[in-house]
């Protein structure tokens, strides 16, 4: 191969790809000055930034970082874990807590991966869309001098003159989808502009997602509620466990309310998969606007309650012991519910509080009393453990300490209703001067000393939290994604080529075609497809058939 092939060759390679030209990185002279010293390291750290490598480092990056946000308990899904896992690991929280593992989406360095990464992809996307136009205005180059040193070549001869087969083999090319034209003594066709198109179409999905998921937590806002099984919830401000608004403020919330009909959760019992859940289900009865009908549904894991664009999800469970509290004078100064938080997910022991302010002792002052409770839904008598050994209620247990004196509810600071305050209270003591306390099962009832009143263990009810709040953006991010993996796929079997046919006469009259094929990667389907042109194009050029050649022998018997 002579030299001259050899670039040309080389040029008619470089030319398929789009990929953006590498700058010579070449230092900047000395003595230009410290501000174009500046302006050079910019543009070196410019190119860096938008160099498919980086980018693809950030998106590995953003992908690892959003581990913790998955194993780890987040303030924005639910607070109540994330305190109990400060709780439980005191020292570790501590770290986990400056290095803002609890609230991974909206931290520092989340943010900053994120943001670099959307500059890098527009960074990316920018100069490859110009490059792209620019490619498909453009014709493919002329052929090279040698086609037979291309991977696919195949060559024959005919008695069809030149111009005729090029003209066929336009006309040839053209029927099967390749952008086709005459340049010298040659057609110069090229096809599979798809696979940049593809490439191109993959970094912009990437650019949309990025994009949606920055809008839907812009635009995001969610409540909490927790309801115990026959009580009913209303969607305005006042009900809200907690609300988190957007950046852009407070929207005014969908009208709608509903009741908690029935909560179901059942547990495989038996087994190695034994406190397994089976069944996750809240079956509720919903209405629209204030007079609006009635209508019954459930919701389950993943399947949301949506109204009106707000989305009701069904979070997580545990149990409120039912207790009737009667004062000193006998009278009832408490009957409901009691909501208490699970302290361990495994079988759901769970802690709270029973806090009584309409209280009037035995000797008819007012008053006020409070019970730390500690309830297992499932407790083994005897055992000696005071924790649950199955998330059912099976044989419910409630361990109660009873307090007497203020509960600090009109101090004006906020309380945590799970949690007793007993920095103002005295403890009840026993005959014996110790600690009153006792564990009661369904039925049984606790009376405090002194006469001072007494408690029933009335039964257990379920309760469910939900969220409930809105999210932009899902239709994009799906969008997004589907043509991330239609962009991904053409760009990986796509495979981009050109072709060109060469048609010459030759000395003895006969016109040469020539037949060449040169691919942007190596694949098997180059050659066969080029063969198949071959094939076509004999229609109109057909192969004229090689002289016969005789031996010496058979010309001595001649």
């Amino acid at each position: 191969m002579t030299a001259t092939d050899e670039r040309e060759l080389s040029d008619a390679a470089a030319q398929l790809s789009t990929a953006p030209l590498e700058d010579g990185g070449q230092q900047p002279a000395p003595g230009l000055g410290a501000g174009r010293e500046i302006v050079a390291w910019a543009r070196w750290f410019w190119r860096q930034l938008t160099s498919m490598r980086v980018a693809l480092i950030l998106l590995f990056l953003l992908s690892l970082g959003a581990v913790p946000g998955s194993l780890i308990p987040q303030n924005s899904v639910d607070e109540s874990k994330v305190q109990l896992f400060k709780d439980e690991h005191g020292a570790l929280a501590g770290v986990y807590d400056k290095l803002q593992l609890f609230d991974v989406y909206s931290s520092v360095w989340f943010s900053a991966i994120y943001l670099l990464l959307f500059i890098s992809l527009a960074g990316c996307i920018i100069p490859r869309t110009w490059q792209f136009v620019g490619q498909l205005r453009a014709r493919a180059p002329k052929a090279p001098s040698r086609l037979n040193r291309l991977p696919a070549y195949t060559t024959w001869r005919t008695d069809a003159e030149p111009e005729a087969v090029l003209e066929a083999s336009r006309t040839v090319l053209r029927r099967r989808r390749f952008r086709a034209h005459v340049a010298g003594d040659a057609v110069a066709a090229e096809k599979g502009y798809l696979r940049e198109a593809g490439n191109l179409l993959f970094h912009v999905a990437l650019f949309v997602l990025l994009i949606a998921f920055a809008a839907g937590r812009l635009f995001h806002s969610e409540a909490g509620k927790l309801i115990v099984e026959g009580d009913g919830f209303s969607n305005t401000f006042t009900q809200y466990d907690y609300y988190k608004e957007s950046a852009f403020g407070t929207g005014d919330p969908s009208a709608f309310g509903f009741t908690l009909d029935k909560f179901t959760a059942s547990y495989q019992r038996t087994g190695p998969q034994k406190r397994t859940p089976r069944v996750f289900r809240a079956d509720i009865t919903y209405w629209k606007g204030a007079d609006g009908p009635k209508h019954k549904t459930s919701i389950e894991v993943n399947k949301p309650l949506v109204i009106d664009g707000t989305k009701v999800w069904l979070l997580s469970n545990g149990w409120a012991p039912v207790v009737t509290v009667r004062d000193g004078q006998g009278d009832i100064a408490f009957r409901g519910p009691v909501p208490m938080i699970p302290a361990e997910k495994r079988n759901l022991s769970s802690q709270g509080a029973i806090k009584v302010t309409d209280y009037v002792g035995k000797d008819g002052k007012k008053d006020q009393i409070g019970f730390q409770g500690f309830f297992m839904p499932t407790y083994l008598k005897g055992s000696g453990q005071m924790m649950s050994q199955f998330p059912e209620p099976l044989s419910p247990g409630l361990f109660l300490t009873a307090y007497k004196g203020d509960l600090g509810l009109d101090t004006g600071v906020p309380q945590n209703v799970y949690q007793l305050d007993v920095a103002r209270m005295k403890q009840f003591k026993d005959k014996n001067g110790d600690p009153f306390r006792q564990v009661l099962a369904i039925g049984d009832k606790l009376t405090l000393p002194d006469g001072a009143g007494t408690l029933t263990f009335d039964g257990v009810k379920p309760w469910a939290t939900f969220k409930i709040g809105k999210q932009y953006g899902n239709e994009w991010v799906l969008i997004g994604a589907l043509t991330a993996i239609a962009g991904l796929a053409g760009s990986l079997f796509i495979q981009r080529r050109r072709v060109w046919v060469r048609a010459r006469r030759d000395e003895d009259g006969t016109t040469v075609v020539e037949l060449a094929g040169l691919g942007r990667s190596e694949s098997a389907k180059l050659p066969e497809e080029l063969a198949d042109l071959a094939v076509r194009l004999q229609t109109a050029a057909p192969a004229r058939p090689e002289p016969s050649v005789t031996t010496s022998d058979e010309g001595a018997r001649a």
